[in-house]
């Protein structure tokens, strides 16, 4: 009996106190894994989707559009086109693996070791993050040998693609929680993930916006997003981007507060 209330208390030590890294380590590399074992759809087609998007927008609009904020259309196009597909991505990695989970019914696998409910969340971010930053590095390159395009400054591009990473991962964590089939899921996707990634600055500056939704599009914290990226490829922004920063920061703070907070009460995690 005491052997058994010592390994109960020792178990209980590695759940709720110091970090299972060898648990971490294994939901980390299993999440990586899942986008990996599909690269011609999580990191081929993303880039498929940018090209297509830059050969419309660009190509077709380019010359009419003449220069935005003082760059080139494409310039000023590029980041912008690549933080919504690291967005999307990042979401997309977190939303679909725990919706999979829970309309397959293997959820329990997760839940079942000794995990707490921050190495859950860090787990899958980690997860999300990978995705995020090697489609971010693929649609970079493209861009850099399709039309030259530089980055200005690589630490602020670098910051926002990961905290866009982080935010929208986050995001796709809760809509996995509350999602108990792939409908639902897909409701959230085509109802809010997307329009709030299309009306962020993406493909327009925001200034050029007449009021109300100039000022609306300011709470909207994917605009940040992509501004920043612009702002780290091309030194040109729409808002400073010290108050980005600070917004989404906060916002992701956020997220992963309520994703914590779901994952360590169980809310929603068995279909």
């Amino acid at each position: 009996m005491a052997e058994t209330t010592t390994r109960s208390h020792a178990m209980g030590v590695r759940r709720f106190g110091r970090i299972n890294w060898l648990g971490l380590a294994t939901l980390t590399q299993r999440e990586i894994m899942r986008f990996m074992a599909v690269w011609q759809q999580t990191v081929f087609a993303p880039l498929m989707t940018a090209g297509l998007f830059v050969l419309v927008f660009a190509l077709a609009l380019g010359r009419e559009r003449g220069e935005v904020m003082g760059l080139p259309y494409l310039v000023f196009l590029g980041p912008g086109i690549l933080m919504m597909t690291v967005i999307q991505n990042a979401f997309a990695n977190t939303s679909s693996s725990i919706t999979s989970a829970k309309v397959q019914g293997n959820i329990v696998d997760t839940l079942m070791p000794p995990l707490s409910a921050g190495e859950l969340l860090t787990g899958y971010l980690a997860g999300a993050v990978a995705r995020a930053v090697l489609v971010a590095m693929v649609i970079g390159t493209g861009m850099a040998l399709v039309a030259g395009q530089g980055v200005v400054h690589p630490i602020w591009a670098i910051t926002f693609v990961i905290l866009g990473a982080m935010l929208m991962g986050g995001l796709g964590i809760l809509a996995g929680i509350m999602a108990q089939k792939f409908d639902q899921m897909a409701a959230i996707t085509n109802f809010v993930i997307t329009p709030l990634s299309f009306l962020s600055g993406t493909f327009y500056s925001v200034q050029s916006l007449p009021e109300p939704f100039r000022t609306l599009s300011h709470w909207n914290p994917i605009f940040y997003l992509i501004d920043g990226a612009r702002y780290g490829f091309t030194g040109v922004s729409d808002a400073p981007v010290w108050r980005g920063l600070a917004v989404t920061l906060v916002a992701v703070a956020a997220v992963a507060a309520l994703a914590w907070r779901w994952f360590r009460s169980g809310y929603r995690m068995k279909a």
